[in-house]
């Protein structure tokens, strides 16, 4: 057939609009409206990885008192307390969470295992970021983390999530150092974990989304946002004032967003799961900021048994990822 006068090409295409992110586009070439707008919409899907066989060869003759963890000289693992993990407990309380999340209708994507040395995999949250419209894959700054990411990456696309930008050079940026307020505006927290040059990445990228990314300085050695805050509604968190940026609360303030506050003697109690807008999945060994939530701003909590996976460094939060909350 002859094609140099235009005329087939002409009448096929092409077609830039409806754009990529469009609803119904999303729907039709990707097979669902992928992602997320924000912390506390409908949650659809998450992405799990279980927790590392690896966690069995931890021993109690690594105990390192200055940190009172057992820590391994090898840099591949580290866990909080004199006792080495209880492997069934682990399993148990794990599956205890998964069980929670099917119940309330959420589809649980599994990454699958890895070697024994990524004993910190369990963390999905980390090695990406959701938007709508798909993922931007981060990178991890520890070396007892990194090539995670070429699993996440994997497995995401698997499941049909637009891969939306990547993480490159000498950037750091975690999933767990993010968070999104707004369908346009979202915070990331720069630390020992997330670095300036991975900031400005994750910023240009979300530009191209239509999303301005704000940074705010963690303190000391706090690695990420959501160890002293999370999202609980379009207009509540719950923070931890004790730890998150006073620039970040205020921030949160202005945008006319009410804070309020973790008990004193729960510090990691922001760590937590939103299934919806004030309905969360937290442990249960924090309960007086989940009488707090209950009594004093009408929040839905679901506590269940989670504390000895808290012992590998990570919380709920930190081991799940959006991949779908619902969105206009």
């Amino acid at each position: 057939m002859e094609l140099s006068d235009g005329k087939f090409h002409r009448l096929m295409g092409p077609e830039a609009l409806p754009a990529f992110s469009e609803t119904d586009e999303l729907e039709s070439v990707w097979g669902r409206r992928w992602g997320a707008a924000d912390e506390v919409s409908t949650l659809r899907s998450v992405l799990m990885r279980r927790p590392s066989q690896g966690l069995g060869h931890i021993s109690e003759d690594a105990y390192d008192s200055d940190l009172e963890a057992l820590v391994d000289p090898a840099r591949r693992w580290y866990w909080t307390g004199r006792d080495r993990p209880d492997l069934a407990l682990v399993d148990e309380q794990y599956q205890g969470f998964v069980d929670v999340l099917e119940a309330n209708g959420v589809d649980v994507v599994f990454a699958p295992e890895l070697p024994a040395t990524y004993t910190k995999a369990v963390y999905t949250r980390d090695p990406l970021f959701t938007i709508p419209g798909g993922a931007v894959i981060g990178r991890l700054a520890p070396r007892m983390r990194r090539g995670e990411e070429q699993s996440i990456t994997q497995t995401v696309a698997s499941a049909g999530l637009p891969i939306l930008g990547t993480i490159t050079g000498a950037g750091l940026a975690e999933g767990g150092s993010f968070v999104k307020v707004r369908k346009d505006l979202a915070f990331f927290g720069t630390s020992v974990r997330c670095n300036p040059d991975g900031y400005r990445q994750l910023a240009r990228i979300l530009e191209e989304q239509g999303i301005t990314l704000k940074q705010v300085n963690l303190p000391g050695y706090l690695i990420h946002l959501d160890m002293c805050s999370s999202m609980i509604d379009d207009n509540l968190a719950l923070v931890n004032p004790r730890l998150a940026p006073y620039d970040y609360m205020t921030a949160l303030w202005d945008l006319g967003i009410e804070t309020v506050e973790v008990d004193a003697h729960e510090e990691w109690a922001c760590n937590l799961l939103v299934l919806d807008n004030r309905r969360i999945v937290m442990p249960d060994h924090l309960p007086r900021t989940a009488a707090m939530l209950r009594d004093t701003v009408g929040v839905d909590v679901t506590a269940i048994p989670f504390r000895e996976i808290l012992k590998n460094g990570g919380g709920m939060h930190c081991s799940t990822m959006e991949l779908q909350r619902d969105w206009a």
